[in-house]
C-alpha cells in the first residue's frame, strides 16, 4: 500500500456535510491549518469493531487528548453524510467530529483506499490514525497488511501513549446507582469533585438487582466500579480519593 508518510501535508479536499438538515462543504485547509488534530480512520460506519472500540474509546479519552493540546478528534470513512450523522448519534459520540468521505476523495489521495469487495462494501478506507500539525502528518499508524480486518496499532490508547508517554491514562469508573438513593449521590458528587468522569448504570433502567449481585456480589447502593475493581459504596470510595490523593 503506498500511502503518504509522515512529515506530508494531508490532502486538500472537500468534504460533503449535512447539517441542521442542509449541505454544507468543509475544506480540509480549514480543519487542519493552524491545529492539532487527531484522525482515525475505518472500514465503515456500524461495523462491529468500529462500534465497539475503535469510536467509543476516541470519544472516552477526547477530554484526555484536549489536555495534552489535541484541538479536535476526526473519525472519517467512506460513507455518506446521512449515514455518518446516524452513526455518530447511536454511538452517543459527541466528542468527536465526524467527517463523511462519501466518494472515497480524501481516503483514495492518502493512499488509503482499498476494495472490500469481497464483502459488499466496495471501495473504502484501511484502518489508520494519525497525528496532524498545521496539515502535517507528524505520527501515522498504519494497521498491518494482513487478511481481515486488523485493530492494533490505530486505536485511541496508542496514540495518547505517543502524544502522552509516560503519563497515566483516564481511570474507568462505573457507578451502579439506584433513583432516590442518598448514597448514590454522594458518590457522583465525590467522583465530580475529583474531576473524574464515570458511567452511571441506573437500577431497572440499565440493570437489574440480579445482575448487581453477580457483578459485584452485592445489593447495597451504589456499588463503584474502578478499573475492573469493586470499590464498594460512597464510603469506601471517599477512602479511596483520599488514598489517591495522598499517594
Amino acid at each position: 500500500m503506498k500511502h503518504l508518510k509522515e512529515n506530508q501535508t494531508v490532502p486538500n479536499i472537500l468534504f460533503r456535510t449535512r447539517e441542521n438538515g442542509e449541505w454544507v462543504n468543509i475544506d480540509s485547509n480549514d480543519i487542519f491549518r493552524g491545529k492539532s488534530v487527531i484522525v482515525f480512520s475505518l472500514p465503515g460506519a456500524f461495523t462491529p469493531t468500529c462500534s465497539s472500540s475503535h469510536v467509543p474509546r476516541y470519544n472516552q479519552l477526547a477530554s484526555a487528548f484536549k489536555s495534552h493540546g489535541i484541538d479536535e478528534i476526526i473519525c472519517i470513512s467512506v460513507n455518506d453524510a446521512f449515514v455518518m450523522n446516524q452513526w455518530q448519534i447511536d454511538q452517543k459520540a459527541d466528542r468527536i467530529h465526524f467527517l463523511p468521505d462519501g466518494n472515497g476523495d480524501f481516503t483514495r489521495e492518502m493512499g488509503m483506499l482499498v476494495d472490500k469487495g469481497d464483502l459488499g462494501f466496495g471501495q473504502r478506507s484501511w484502518r489508520y490514525s494519525m497525528l496532524v500539525r498545521d496539515g502535517a502528518i507528524e505520527k501515522l499508524f498504519v494497521e498491518q497488511e494482513v487478511p481481515g480486518d486488523p485493530f492494533s496499532v490505530s486505536d485511541a490508547d496508542t496514540m495518547l501513549s505517543y502524544i502522552a508517554p509516560g503519563k497515566p491514562k483516564p481511570l474507568d469508573v462505573t457507578l451502579f446507582t439506584r433513583s432516590d438513593c442518598p448514597f448514590c449521590t454522594r458518590a457522583k458528587g465525590l467522583l465530580h469533585d475529583a474531576k473524574i468522569e464515570f458511567e452511571e448504570l441506573e437500577l431497572n433502567k440499565h440493570f437489574t438487582d440480579r445482575t448487581l449481585r453477580a457483578v459485584a456480589r452485592a445489593d447495597t447502593f451504589p456499588q463503584v466500579f474502578i478499573c475492573g475493581e469493586n470499590i464498594g459504596g460512597a464510603e469506601e470510595l471517599q477512602n479511596w480519593l483520599g488514598l489517591r490523593q495522598a499517594a
